[in-house]
């Protein structure tokens, strides 16, 4: 039977380990770590890192892992840059489960920037009041502009993330009626967030839409070349064939 190591954190990686579970496969779900209360899986369950490349090159051979399925976060680049160069070393063949970025479409106020540098060099300088939908992960450099921002986080920070914060404490998928409510509540002028994609977390693209919020869409890093699909049942597919499609 093939064995196969998940690399997940996402809504369509659950979504894979259901499958892979219902159909009997042999499977490992791992975790990177980083929230405190993973949602539970149908599958044998690692939390934390490999090492880099040689520590998960050294996982793949000590476990016998014949595929891997990289479900993780779109920004999760260095994760995929290790499995892309850990598996060309160690001969397992290796899928991309990504979903599609957003696309603006009418009435959406999208200014796009390549890095969490130029989103905060694209908030005004005067004080406003920010959704900044990015995760817990470098917050600090948005200190560098004087205005109070919303953070929406699985977990509870054990200190405030940055000098003038609110936090709220949330898991989606999110309704847009309620983060239509939100931003209003918070009287926000303007939305940061990492085009992730996918439906859970759209809910603010789209509260901000109607209310004619621009937003700071910071576009995903670039990765190596790899064989990517969007969808679960092309995972069980290509799982299906024997040469695993390399």
């Amino acid at each position: 039977m093939t064995r196969i190591l998940l690399l997940g954190g996402t809504t369509e990686a659950s979504a894979l380990a259901q499958a892979l579970a219902a159909a009997g496969k042999d499977a490992v779900f791992s975790y990177a770590g980083r929230t405190d209360s993973p949602v539970a899986q149908p599958l044998p369950t690692r939390v934390g890192g490999f090492g880099g490349v040689a520590g998960l090159v050294d996982y793949l051979r000590a476990e016998r892992i014949d595929a891997v399925i990289d479900a993780t976060h779109p920004f999760a680049a260095q994760m995929s840059r290790n499995a892309i160069e850990a598996c060309a070393r160690a001969g397992v063949p290796l899928l991309g489960l990504e979903r599609a970025p957003w696309v603006a479409g009418i009435g959406n106020r999208w200014v796009h920037v390549d890095s969490l540098e130029a989103a905060v060099a694209a908030l005004p300088d005067a004080p406003t009041r920010v959704f900044l939908a990015i995760g817990k992960q470098n917050l600090a450099g948005f200190a560098a502009k004087p205005h109070h921002y919303l953070l929406r986080l699985v977990d509870a920070p054990d200190a405030p993330p940055l000098p003038d914060c609110t936090v709220l404490l949330a898991r989606g998928p999110f309704e847009a009626e309620g983060d239509r409510a939100l931003l209003i509540q918070h009287n926000i002028s303007h939305i940061v967030a990492k085009n992730a994609g996918g439906t859970g977390a759209e809910a603010k693209l789209i509260a901000a839409c109607a209310l004619g919020l621009p937003v700071i869409l910071i576009d995903r890093p670039t990765l190596p070349t790899r064989r990517v699909v969007g969808s679960v049942p092309e995972v069980m597919g290509w799982l299906s064939h024997a040469d695993l499609g390399v």
